[in-house]
């Protein structure tokens, strides 16, 4: 299991955000949650549940890393997420 932090940044209220997901949802809850994201942040559509993520602002970016979330660019996260929805279709 590994949790990931992909390198697209986002400008939204001022900030620039990036995507933090992970092989589980729980992985997903616990890495955040241990890195000070409050579960508000959880973006969930039951629809595209290989979707899930947590927009990290870039402050936090530094630590995710040394917690261990691996860095990614935007060809893999889009890699990511076409098998994780082809593997919910099976």
């Amino acid at each position: 299991m590994a949790v990931y932090l992909d390198d697209f940044r986002v400008r939204w209220r001022g900030r620039e955000w990036s995507h933090l997901t992970a092989d589980s949802t729980e992985e997903l809850h616990e890495f955040a949650e241990r890195l000070g994201v409050p579960r508000r942040g959880f973006h969930h559509n039951p629809d595209r549940p290989w979707k899930d993520h947590y927009d990290i602002p870039e402050a936090l970016r530094g630590a995710a890393l040394q917690m261990g979330a691996k860095e990614i660019g935007r060809r893999e996260a889009v890699r990511m997420l076409r098998a994780k929805r082809e593997a919910g279709r099976s």
